[in-house]
């Protein structure tokens, strides 16, 4: 059941209770047919959601500070709070789906879900449920390269070439495959990133013959080596100021 707020109860109902999870306002009156028109809609999609979102009504005639705080220039007017801040809002009496899409955008998937989990069964579950997000596809090959699983974690993130992390995965065990810095992969599993990058970097300095494998070109380990390094860089971010420097020397092992 929503809950009614008016100007003094926003802040605690509303504002402070948006930190812990979202909060939908419904700025309404009674006089309004549109009001009356989306408020099951709004109810049942809360009711769907429970312990996810949580549901409030505003009547705009009875606070209109809130109304003036909130620019309601027209009802219905939905609002969604998420850490004290307006993070998504529409006007008008949207369709059931629509208003079902408004309340999805605000929760968590099951996928995401899982992925907080963070243990491989769950991972798996999340990157069967959604098998076109790379983010899952390369939680879940991380965790099994933990367990020395290589070929599942190429497995994994077949299909996602044109992500960063999930093609460093890949680079990373056709590497370890071919016995490729073998020191760099396992700096990287003690969480020794930069150690890591220090050795994938040397090596792709070195000449292309000085690793031969007959699965591996002098081409091929070029571009896994690039691919590698490319892929852990995408975690740090465009703004670390050690991924700047890096990307640097990548380009200049590049030639």
């Amino acid at each position: 059941m929503s809950l009614v707020v008016d100007e003094e109860t926003f802040e605690t109902e509303v504002l402070q209770r948006s930190r812990h999870l979202p909060v939908v306002v419904d700025f309404w009156a009674d006089w309004c047919g549109p009001c009356k028109a989306l408020s099951p809609a709004l109810e049942k999609a809360e009711a769907a959601r429970v312990g996810k979102v949580v549901l409030a009504k505003v009547d705009v005639d009875a606070n209109p500070q809130l109304s003036s705080l909130f620019k309601v220039q027209g009802i219905p007017a939905v609002k969604a709070f998420r850490d004290g801040d307006i993070v998504a809002e529409f006007v008008g009496a949207l369709p059931p789906a629509k208003v079902e899409a408004f309340f999805d955008s605000l929760v968590p998937s099951r996928a995401d879900e899982l992925l907080a989990a963070g243990d491989e069964l769950s991972l798996r579950e999340a990157a069967e449920l959604e098998p076109r997000r790379a983010d899952l596809a390369v939680a879940l090959a991380r965790a099994r390269l933990e367990r020395g699983a290589e070929d599942e974690a190429l497995e994994a993130v077949e299909g996602h070439d044109g992500d960063f992390a999930a093609a460093g995965i890949a680079a990373r065990v056709r590497l370890a495959k071919a016995g490729i810095a073998p020191d760099a992969f396992a700096a990287l599993d003690r969480g020794e990133r930069e150690a890591a990058l220090d050795a994938l970097i040397e090596a792709l300095e070195k000449p292309a013959s000085a690793d031969v494998h007959p699965d591996l070109s002098p081409e091929g380990r070029r571009d896994d080596l690039r691919r590698a390094i490319v892929g852990i860089l995408s975690d740090l971010g465009p703004a670390d100021p050690a991924a700047r420097a890096y990307r640097r020397r990548l380009g200049a092992a590049l030639g």
